[in-house]
C-alpha cells in the first residue's frame, strides 16, 4: 500500500512531466521582454546623450568683445584667472548649448558642451612664448591651441555648475570634470573625468592612448 505523501509526489511529478513546453517558451519571452524594455529605460537615465547639438554659427553673435589683455606668456598658475564662467556671454553659450541638446541630465549636458567644443573648434599650433587666449577670444576666432581650448572648456563646464581642473603633461594641457552621477566607465581613478577638446576623435572621457601615462600636473 502506497502512502498517501507517495501518492502525492507521484502526482506532482506526472504532473511536471506532462505540462505543454509551450508554458516555459512563453515564460521565457516574457522574461525577456522584461529586460528589454527595463535595461534601456535605466540605461538612458544613467547615461544619457545629447542630441541636436548646435553650431557655433547659430547661438553666438555675429560681434563678439574682446577685453584688452596683457600679451605676455601665461604662466600655468595664471590659467585660473583666465576662468570667469559668470561671464554673460560664456553663460548664454553654456545654457544654449546645454538646453538645446539635453534635459536637465547634468551628465547630458556636460557630455554636450564637450561635443560643442570638440566639434565647432579647430586646433591651431602656435609659438610656445604666445601668451594663453581668453575664453572669448576663442569664441570670437572659432579656433585656438590646446590652451586657450582648454580655457573656453573649463568655462563652458563651470557655467553650469561643474567642478573642473586643468591637467597639464609635458607639451599639452587638457581638462578634467568632477561628476559624481557620471557612470564609472568615464572616470579616473581618482573619479574625475578626463576631456581633451582638441582630439577630434576622443570621446567623453578619453584621451589620446600616448597621453594616458604621461606624467601630470593638475591645477584647479
Amino acid at each position: 500500500m502506497k502512502s498517501n505523501v507517495e501518492e502525492l509526489n507521484e502526482e506532482l511529478m506526472q504532473g511536471e512531466r506532462g505540462r505543454n513546453p509551450l508554458v516555459y517558451i512563453i515564460a521565457l519571452f516574457l522574461v525577456l521582454m522584461l529586460i528589454i524594455w527595463i535595461v534601456p529605460y535605466y540605461s538612458i537615465k544613467l547615461d544619457p546623450e545629447p542630441k541636436n547639438i548646435p553650431e557655433k554659427e547659430s547661438i553666438l553673435p555675429a560681434n563678439i568683445t574682446i577685453e584688452k589683455r596683457n600679451t605676455t606668456f601665461v604662466t600655468r598658475n595664471e590659467f585660473l584667472s583666465l576662468l570667469n564662467p559668470n561671464d554673460q556671454l560664456i553663460k548664454q553659450t553654456a545654457s544654449k548649448v546645454a538646453s538645446q541638446s539635453c534635459n536637465s541630465e547634468k551628465v547630458c549636458q556636460a557630455k554636450a558642451i564637450f561635443y560643442f567644443m570638440r566639434d565647432n573648434f579647430d586646433y591651431v599650433s602656435d609659438p610656445r612664448t604666445e601668451y594663453v587666449e581668453s575664453a572669448r577670444e576663442v569664441l570670437a576666432t572659432g579656433g585656438s591651441d590646446c590652451d586657450g581650448m582648454a580655457v573656453l572648456l573649463a568655462n563652458l563646464e563651470q557655467a553650469i555648475g561643474i567642478e573642473t581642473r586643468f591637467v597639464f603633461i609635458p607639451g599639452h594641457v587638457y581638462v578634467q570634470i568632477k561628476l559624481d552621477e557620471a557612470m564609472k566607465k568615464y572616470k579616473t581613478d581618482d573619479g574625475w573625468i578626463s576631456l581633451d577638446a582638441t582630439c577630434s576623435y576622443c570621446s567623453f572621457g578619453e584621451i589620446p592612448y600616448i597621453n594616458v601615462k604621461k606624467t601630470k600636473y593638475y591645477l584647479g
